[in-house]
């Protein structure tokens, strides 16, 4: 968002690509795997859960992601993303079975949503900016991404500790 609506909507591909690197896979194999080895599961879930909270103390404790390694890269953006553990929960729990017609339609549909709530944000981010004072309004949203980030990380690891 600090470069603008339009550097925004560049990046959001890289988003996209980087849900579906891992939602296709966990989908199509993951569903047999996972359940014959739980110890994998385990273990995708810790590691997005720890660059998650790697996210969060370089958002809140830098200023922005960018400030805490380099400029905000379509790169960075793939791999956060793909990293993102509501990948899984995507593949193994709200899409139906890929055996099943209409896997790719949902799919498509969650792709598309994706870019939207990506647009939304960066929006947000891009609004906060504008006038001047937009270097206050800009904290609040890092710092608020920042917790939320952190509580998500949080919610990882005690789902794992849970099972």
């Amino acid at each position: 968002a600090s470069g603008g609506m339009g550097r925004v909507v560049r990046l959001i591909p890289a988003e996209v690509a980087g849900y579906l690197t891992m939602i296709l896979p966990l989908a199509l194999v993951g569903h047999d795997l996972l359940t014959a080895v739980p110890p994998a599961a385990q273990a995708i879930k810790l590691t997005a859960a720890i660059w998650v909270m790697i996210l969060a103390v370089r958002l809140w404790g830098r200023g922005s992601l960018s400030q805490a390694g380099g400029p905000i890269t379509a790169g960075r953006i793939y791999v956060t993303t793909a990293l993102n553990p509501k990948a899984l929960i995507i593949a193994l729990a709200l899409l139906p079975p890929p055996a099943l017609a209409e896997f790719w339609s949902r799919l498509a549909l969650f792709c598309l949503t994706a870019a939207a709530v990506a647009a939304i944000w960066g929006g947000a981010g891009a609004f906060a900016r504008q006038r001047g004072t937009g270097a206050g309004r800009l904290q609040v949203v890092r710092r608020a991404a920042s917790v939320w980030l952190a509580m998500v990380s949080v919610m990882l690891v005690a789902g794992v500790l849970r099972a």
